[in-house]
């Protein structure tokens, strides 16, 4: 049986990562599906009061990929980030890791309890992680990025999934010239077409 196909963009903040003292950061995901012959669009938000970017890129996928598993659905996902911690991983650490009882060649693995949190969330659907390289201009990087960076400066976050803003985000950037000629609809047949493609993806197929 063929499975629904969802995209899931991601992307963390942290305001002072590596700095002594508290590091307050975001996380946060624009989550996009086929549904009644339109597109469904749904954003969630995370904040933690003291973190890193690592940390954050880890609980902000975990996070999505829960909320899609609450009614019990298993998903194809296509999951996008511009954090090669996250998707090299995912994608090259994380089935060394586990094979060797969850330990690494030279030493702990950093993060731990987060990665095999966000690996129960991953087996719970069938995940092609990829990568984008962020701030260079890919729409729905920047608004994650938008949403990440509110999460960690307002210190707020969202109960689940809620309606997303991001049409009226782009407008509002379209109307000021930006992204001009940009058709989101047509953007997530593109990736959703990629979602339905052989694994694993190359790092570059998520733009």
């Amino acid at each position: 049986m063929t499975l629904p196909v969802v995209v899931v963009h991601l992307d963390e903040s942290c305001l002072g990562n590596g700095r002594e003292g508290g590091a307050p950061g975001g996380a946060a995901g624009l989550v996009e599906c086929h549904r009644g012959g339109g597109i469904e669009r749904r954003d969630f938000r995370h904040h933690d009061a003291d973190t890193t970017n690592n940390r954050m890129a880890l609980t902000g996928a975990r996070l999505a990929l829960e909320y899609l598993s609450a009614r019990g659905n298993r998903l194809r996902v296509l999951a996008v980030s511009d954090s090669e911690y996250l998707v090299k991983g995912m994608r090259e650490w994380v089935p060394g890791w586990r094979a060797r009882g969850w330990r690494r060649k030279g030493g702990p693995i950093e993060n731990l309890e987060r990665w095999q949190a966000l690996v129960a969330a991953a087996d719970r659907h069938e995940v092609a992680w990829t990568w984008v390289r962020g701030h260079v201009g890919h729409p729905r990087n920047e608004y994650a990025d938008h949403l990440a960076v509110r999460a960690a400066g307002e210190g707020t976050g969202s109960a689940g999934l809620e309606p997303s803003g991001f049409l009226a985000w782009l407008a509002a950037r379209q109307a000021k010239g930006q992204y001009a000629g940009y058709d989101p609809d047509a953007d997530f047949d593109r990736l959703a077409r990629l979602a339905e493609g052989p694994v694993p993806l190359r790092l570059e197929e998520g733009g």
